[in-house]
């Protein structure tokens, strides 16, 4: 998760910033590796390393929002402590911070420099704090084959006094030579059931009456990104509390937040294609209007344009919807597949919304009547 920077959280606590004005994604960040979720064989070889305090270079990979950057960070605060963390760690994003000029100077630098004594830890506890320093590079896959280049070489140089960990989203996009003098770990995209807990625990303690219906639209919206889905949470309890008297939160308020197509309108275009919906909460849906043809999907098409709904927004949904139905064959899937992957690539390439729309529909349609 990319949050505050720790020269950034510093200056907030001295200013006393109030818990409740935080982000929930800050507010409720991992403070130790034990409470990242669903990252069990990660988290149980970081948990030998605090006992062995013997850490290598890592290399951190896997979607947004899985806990990569919280890791690091949790993992360094267990093995410095509040004040060590400051003068031990050095944390930068990649995207904004990516020349060879960084990592000439603002790396370098910091990587040569001898370790400070330990502090004395002013909450009584004892930590590791063992005799080297962190860089984290959040984003990593953004630095310049050039700067990448120039940062095995640090690697190699202080390793005695300095480990690295690079976080990335795309591990191909990490030149080999630097990959390999790292231990790779890669995290997985969070599980429904790790998520739900996630988000129920967070919205008990916040207060905010949610049913099993918007956890599971928060689950299905975020696409397992955890971060997005709190996210979408304190927007949504914002919602409800803004109102006069406050109302419930509704999948529906959800899936508008999220920014992705209603399920009423995905099943009511799904049904006109043709698509036999296996389960649904509308019990009206109009079975027959697949009969009319051509003008009913046109009809269907001008009205999902006239709401403003993304196109590749619609098409990845009704991809997954047609992708995962349990009664419709490989070659009926195969067939919709191959609609889907030329509209995608035309619509990144600027065509026109509502004549793909329109001829994924077609084709869709085609594909199953026969």
């Amino acid at each position: 998760m990319s949050f505050f920077k720790p020269q950034q959280r510093t200056a907030a606590q001295k200013q006393g910033v109030d818990p409740q004005h935080q982000p929930w994604v800050e507010k409720y960040r991992p403070k130790t590796i034990d409470d990242v979720s669903a990252q069990e064989h990660t988290v149980a070889v970081l948990q030998k390393t605090l006992t062995s305090s013997n850490l290598p270079h890592m290399l951190f990979y896997g979607p947004p929002g899985t806990g990569k950057t919280s890791t690091i960070l949790a993992l360094s605060r267990q093995l410095f402590g509040p004040d060590n963390f400051r003068s031990r760690v050095l944390e930068l994003n990649a995207s904004d911070e990516r020349g060879i000029t960084i990592v000439r100077e603002k790396i370098k630098n910091f990587a040569r420099q001898t370790p400070r004594a330990q502090a004395v830890a002013s909450d009584g506890k004892n930590y590791p704090c063992p005799p080297y320093k962190i860089i984290i590079l959040d984003e990593a896959d953004s630095m310049t084959q050039d700067a990448q280049a120039a940062l095995r070489r640090i690697m190699e140089t202080y390793a005695r006094i300095t480990r690295f960990c690079l976080v990335c989203n795309y591990v191909t996009r990490i030149i080999e030579p630097l990959a390999s003098r790292c231990s790779k770990f890669r995290f997985k995209p969070l599980d429904p059931s790790s998520t739900s807990s996630r988000l129920a625990e967070i919205a008990a303690a916040e207060n905010v009456p949610v049913n099993d219906a918007v956890i599971s639209a928060l689950v299905n919206t975020s696409n397992g990104d955890l971060r997005r889905s709190i996210t979408y949470l304190q927007s949504a309890s914002r919602l409800s509390v803004s109102t006069d008297p406050p109302t419930d939160i509704t999948p529906s308020d959800i899936e508008e937040i999220a920014g992705v197509v209603q399920s009423s309108v995905i099943n009511d275009f799904a049904t006109t294609l043709g698509v036999e919906l296996v389960s649904t909460d509308r019990m009206d849906v109009d079975n027959d209007i697949r009969a009319k043809g051509f003008d009913a999907i046109r009809k269907n098409v001008k009205g999902i344009i006239r709401q403003g709904y993304s196109a590749s927004q619609m098409i990845s949904q009704l991809h997954d919807l047609i992708i995962e139905h349990p009664t419709l064959s490989a070659r009926q899937k195969s067939k919709c597949a191959l609609a889907f992957a030329e509209a995608d690539k035309a619509l990144c390439d600027g065509a026109d919304e509502e004549l793909w729309i329109l001829e994924v529909a077609l084709r869709v349609h085609k594909a199953l009547s026969t």
